[in-house]
């Protein structure tokens, strides 16, 4: 199996990828929303929606 990042081969430790660096940059594709599960329901697109307008107002 190879590396979903860069291709190389997998190492058993940090599989399916081949280095912490590699696992590293698929985690900040999920939490950056590079990556993103699609949904076309409105309701979801409208929680959505509510969730930025909360997070928005929120102090951090």
């Amino acid at each position: 199996m190879s590396c979903p990042i860069c291709k190389g081969a997998s190492d058993p430790a940090y599989r399916p990828f081949c280095s912490k660096r590699c696992a590293n940059i698929d985690l900040g594709n999920w939490l950056d929303g590079t990556y993103a599960v699609p949904s076309d329901s409105p309701e979801d697109l409208d929680k959505a929606a509510e969730q930025i307008e909360t997070d928005h107002h929120r102090p951090h």
